[in-house]
């Protein structure tokens, strides 16, 4: 007897954009359509993020979580980005002149951009997902097999199923890209991102901050109350040493860069440190497979778009499944496949380019090179209609967005 069982999508991973993704398709595709998210997570008792970390979502993915109903669940934990500032220095400059702003909204009373805690936000989309019959399968994707009309996947426990698709959401190192043989192409920056969370005695006022230094960008993003969240690049041996120091110590390295415009620091959390690399996939599809998110690319953080490219491809690839199937087409057929890796690669390969520039250009360390950036960086802040189109094309809201960015139903 045959107790394979049969799957409109299974979507391998658990973590945001495999959540998102099956959440998209639900709305998309109906209460009928049988989907499923596989991650060995959900085996777990009580299945709660661990992740310390929060993210910059730009407009364009706060529409797509308003539209699938999650926002409503993270909206008391969100910080609106009302403002930017972006310096360029030296560790040892008294002074840290901005040379680069932004503020405003993307549309009346929209913000460019909220800070959300990521542990918020899964935990909501985990909770919404069994809410709306996703089924969260504690195993994990152990291997596939594509076949004409569906492809055959065995999970790690043993049980069967067949889906019109398979979607790898399974992360930078992901199994699936790689038992599909699709290559990568990537080097390491041999640098490392050390993440916290930091008080403070005064108020942000939804202020951003963008230090570029020597080592690497020190990001200051506010959080509700008087946080904000710390992303402080140093070469990897470098941020592993501070990451050794005592407390006391680490605070005052903390305050060298962060500066004292709002009063008294405190570390609110286990500083952890994150090896930055990039990585592109060689293709973005196999037959009846996806990448999506990091497993289809990474980038540097510079300008905080990694979760965001990602959900691009979640609201893009949705969006094919979903006009094949209302068409009555095969929703994992070449063609939808196609059609997503066309809108996806060139925005990404864009993306990954200019955020690997940045991050070059930005570690130039002479002063002729710092000079040509300060000047590139104040160009742009004499020009409005320039600082518009960045801030909207960050938003992910120009173009050919998909309709979920747009903020519109599938």
């Amino acid at each position: 007897m045959d107790h394979t069982t049969s799957h409109g999508a299974v979507i391998a991973g658990g973590g945001l954009a495999g959540l998102t993704l099956a959440l998209a398709l639900r709305q998309g595709l109906g209460e009928t359509a049988r989907l499923a998210v596989a991650d060995p997570v959900f085996a777990r008792a009580q299945v709660k993020s661990a992740d310390m970390r929060a993210s910059a979502f730009a407009a364009g993915a706060r529409r797509l979580f308003e539209t699938l109903g999650v926002w409503e669940r993270v909206a008391g934990e969100a910080q609106p980005m009302l403002a930017m500032e972006i310096t360029d220095s030296k560790l040892s400059d008294a002074a840290r002149p901005v040379f680069l702003s932004f503020d405003g909204e993307v549309a009346p009373g929209e913000p460019f951009a909220h800070m959300v805690p990521n542990a918020v936000l899964q935990d909501a989309m985990t909770e919404l997902a069994r809410d709306r019959g996703i089924e969260l399968l504690p195993a994990g994707v152990a291997s596939f097999t594509p076949r004409t009309a569906a492809t055959q996947i065995t999970l790690s426990d043993g049980t069967a199923t067949r889906a019109a698709l398979l979607a790898a959401c399974d992360g930078g190192r992901s199994k699936l890209r790689a038992m599909a043989g699709i290559g990568v192409v990537g080097w390491s920056y041999h640098q490392s991102a050390i993440v916290m969370t930091v008080g403070h005695e005064r108020p942000h006022e939804g202020k951003a901050i963008e230090h570029f230094l020597p080592a690497g960008p020190f990001a200051i993003l506010p959080l509700t109350g008087n946080r904000s969240s710390v992303v402080w690049t140093e070469a990897t041996e470098t941020a592993q040493s501070l990451l050794r120091l005592p407390r006391i110590l680490l605070l005052d390295e903390l305050e060298r860069r962060f500066g004292l415009e709002w009063g008294a620091l405190e570390i609110l959390d286990e500083p952890k440190a994150f090896p930055l690399g990039f990585q592109m996939a060689r293709r973005f599809i196999g037959e009846r497979l996806a990448l999506v998110g990091d497993a289809a690319h990474t980038i540097h953080p510079i300008a905080g778009q990694g979760i965001n490219m990602g959900l691009r491809d979640v609201a893009a690839l949705a969006e094919a499944m979903t006009d094949a199937a209302r068409l009555g087409l095969d929703m994992g057929s070449v063609d939808v496949l196609e059609r997503y890796q066309r809108w996806r690669r060139f925005d990404t390969l864009t993306m990954g380019a200019a955020t690997d520039g940045l991050n070059r250009l930005f570690g130039q360390r002479n002063d002729v090179a710092r000079l040509m950036r300060d000047v590139g960086l104040g160009l742009v802040e004499r020009l409005p209609r320039l600082k518009d189109f960045f801030i909207r094309d960050a938003a992910g809201i120009v173009g050919a967005a998909p309709r979920l960015l747009r903020g519109e139903a599938l």
